[in-house]
């Protein structure tokens, strides 16, 4: 009780604070007359904190969702597993400064219902300041704001050929009058995916080797429906409330083989067709008040939220065992999976930014409050549950209380400083009903943030930042209960996973505000990763702790360039990574001669802008991508690519898009994951490839503005 009343009092304190200085001021509107200059934003903003990505006017937005404009951000990139990273490292996703309660699959999906015609911009920070959450790196998605009058919005069909046909429809409408606006999106998808994957595992201790070879086709059924209300009470208060709804009905099936040898004599072999189906919906709700002094630079930002997410999935494993003691005798081994998730969460946060004294500094300082309340009920029948849990029932609670302060000021016309302070304190149980495992534990991290920028003149600057980050396991990473895999693998979550701590130290230089080179080092002393363990003749996946320093050393080179009067547009990054795993590997006794890992990656956007003056628009992206991941090393890099063209209609307001996606070489992920026991080499090839065609009706006043969280944002980086 006592670690929720004093941020509930700290609110107090804001909010009392907050009152007495609206009280104060005294309205004043001024009418001024000025001329409009329209100035088209580069594609590629570098600031001093964060990479921008300025997508509103790109033609890769027609007919893409979020999630696939989110694959062609610059530093972001995407596994075959579907976590998302910045710089190699793992991040928190943001939408218009509003965390995200999804990580991995269930993100994918939800941002795969927001259309890429809303998006304005995505900002990939990578030293936040305090008002974030204790992780590594941010992507926040900055969606559209439509003020003027009347109704606007556009119409989305797209169809997508990859290894199987995949349709795409949106509908976004927008409407706005005097102080009030409301904005309505509704999707609907309808997605079949291809995924093939092969392993080998290797054990020292017996000397085997196991090879398994997979395909999943996956379909899934995806409505989805937003709605945003918002209200202005004067010219300083707005509120507001935000409903979202998607749904997702998926089906699965695949096919799976494995032999296993020892000592070069065959030992088993298998094979497995898996079944599923599930149904999960996803219903968020938040309720929002704003007060903004324009002229002040003072805002006050008030959020109250919940969020509810269910599955509910079925899947049925056939499988077919041969060993070698029974040549002759073919084994039947049912299994089937019943899995319910139902999970709530509940949230306050309060921000308030305003001017302190005379000298340009800039005071921030919030707080939030985070309940979470997770149960997933499993259940498993068929005739081979030996060494299994039939049934069990999974909890996690916990909640989050955390409260912080930035302080931001310029020195001599030349210094642009940022100092922020954020206390995270967290208290959470987990246990089985069935096997009665349990654990209760909680602490409290502090954990600082500086930031300098130093301008030796208006063409060149240097910038220093220093973060201290905590990344906490998810949920589902905790749930000890263990299920089969599509591939022959189980897995299973770990109730002993710790946090992972670290130390991050960024500098950047500016040359001409077109040239950029960073460096970057982070030290961590303890992680966890993936581990496979073996347990009878069960080969089980799971997340496990792995203490050893590892220093991690990044170098980054980028430019942005336009030429033909600003038609044409380069951005070319390119980064070199440096880890150091010697005393990870040898405190984890990990048989790998890999202790030194380097390599290279980058990536370019490439855009042309209304090409022989008949409105077509052309874009290319590619990127060379490793995926190092702790203790699994990448063989082999990946390289990524995409084309489009779209043509403007401007009388109808119609657009045709079309775009062609890795047609050179297919996505495969190669990699090997070094554990005590042996190694596993796993490679997975998915279906992002082919061609996609779409057409985009708009109507009515498609003018927008910038929707950010703090009008007050300083171009060095040092506002949010």
């Amino acid at each position: 009780m006592k670690n929720i009343s004093i941020p509930i009092a700290f609110f107090a304190g804001i909010l009392t604070f907050a009152q007495s200085e609206k009280d104060t001021l005294k309205s004043k509107e001024k009418a001024i007359e000025g001329v409009t200059v329209t100035v088209r934003k580069p594609t590629i903003e570098s600031k001093v904190d964060r990479t921008v990505f300025n997508v509103a006017n790109s033609s890769i937005l027609a007919g893409n969702t979020t999630w696939d404009v989110l694959r062609m951000t610059p530093l972001v990139s995407i596994d075959n597993n579907d976590a998302i990273k910045a710089e190699g490292e793992s991040v928190t996703v943001y939408i218009n400064d509003r965390k995200s309660v999804f990580t991995g699959k269930e993100l994918k999906e939800y941002l795969k219902t927001i259309p890429a015609d809303n998006l304005m911009k995505v900002e990939v920070i990578t030293s936040p300041s305090s008002r974030y959450e204790a992780t590594g790196s941010v992507i926040n998605i900055v969606l559209k704001k439509r003020e003027d009058e009347g109704i606007k919005g556009s119409v989305t069909f797209n169809n997508r050929q990859n290894t199987k046909n995949s349709q795409y429809t949106n509908l976004n409408l927008n409407y706005h009058k005097k102080n009030f606006t409301q904005t309505l999106i509704g999707s609907y998808g309808d997605y079949t995916s291809v995924q093939s994957n092969s392993s080998t595992q290797t054990f020292y201790t017996d000397n085997s080797t196991t090879f398994r070879n997979s395909k999943t086709i996956s379909r899934s059924r995806n409505p989805s429906l937003s709605s945003t209300s918002e209200f202005e009470l004067n010219s300083k208060n707005t509120i507001g409330v935000i409903l979202e709804y998607y749904q997702s009905n998926s089906l699965s099936t695949s096919d799976a083989d494995g032999l296993k040898n020892v000592k070069g004599d065959f030992n088993n072999s298998y094979t497995q067709n898996q079944n599923s189906d599930g149904l999960n919906r996803n219903f968020g709700t938040n309720l929002f008040y704003k007060w903004y002094d324009k002229e002040k630079n003072k805002i006050l930002d008030i959020n109250l939220g919940s969020n509810y997410y269910g599955e509910s999935n079925n899947s049925y494993f056939l499988k077919n065992m041969i060993n070698a003691t029974t040549p002759n005798l073919i084994e039947a081994q049912e299994i089937g999976v019943l899995t319910d998730t139902e999970n709530r969460n509940y949230y306050v946060k309060v921000d308030y930014t305003q001017p302190l004294g005379k000298s340009g500094g800039n005071f921030e300082v919030g707080g939030k409050m985070d309940f979470n309340n997770n149960v997933i009920p499993n259940s498993l029948y068929g005739n081979m549950l030996s060494g299994l849990s039939s049934r069990d029932v999974f909890h996690y609670e916990d909640n989050i209380n955390s409260i912080y302060a930035n302080y931001s000021k310029t020195f001599f016309k030349k210094l642009e400083t940022r100092v922020g302070l954020r206390y995270e304190y967290i208290d959470y149980k987990i246990r089985q009903d069935v096997a009665g495992t349990s654990r209760k534990d909680s602490y409290g991290k502090l954990l600082p943030n500086i930031l300098l920028k130093y301008s030796f003149s208006d063409k060149y600057d240097l910038s220093l930042t220093y973060n201290k980050n905590i990344w906490r396991p998810w949920y589902a990473e905790f749930n000890p209960f263990m299920i089969p895999n599509s591939d022959g693998f189980y897995t299973r979550g770990n109730i002993s996973l710790d946090p992972n701590p670290s130390d991050r130290l960024y500098m950047k230089l500016g040359i001409l505000k077109k040239y950029f080179i960073s460096a970057r080092y982070m030290f961590t002393d303890q992680d966890y990763w993936t581990d496979y363990i073996t347990e009878g003749n069960k080969t089980i996946s799971q997340e496990s702790n792995f203490f050893g320093k590892v220093h991690k050393y990044y170098v980054f080179a980028n430019t942005n360039q336009t030429f033909f009067k600003n038609k044409f547009t380069v951005n070319l990054g390119v980064g070199w990574y440096y880890i150091d795993n010697s005393d990870f590997n040898r405190r984890n006794h990990l048989g790998t001669d890999n202790s030194y890992v380097n390599y290279l990656s980058a990536s370019t956007n490439l855009s042309y802008t209304n090409l022989f003056n008949k409105n077509i628009n052309l874009s290319a992206w590619l990127e060379v991508s490793n995926q190092n991941n702790g203790n699994s090393i990448t063989n082999k890099p990946n390289i990524f690519h995409n084309i489009s063209a779209t043509k403007i209609f401007p009388k109808t307001q119609m657009e045709v898009s079309l775009q062609l996606m890795n047609i050179f070489k297919r996505p495969n992920y190669d990699a090997t994951t070094y554990v005590q026991s042996g190694t596993f080499r796993n490679s997975s090839k998915w279906d992002w490839y082919g061609f996609s065609l779409s057409f985009v009706k708009r109507f009515g006043n498609q003018k927008v503005k910038e929707n950010t969280k703090t009008d007050v944002e300083k171009s060095g980086g040092g506002g949010k």
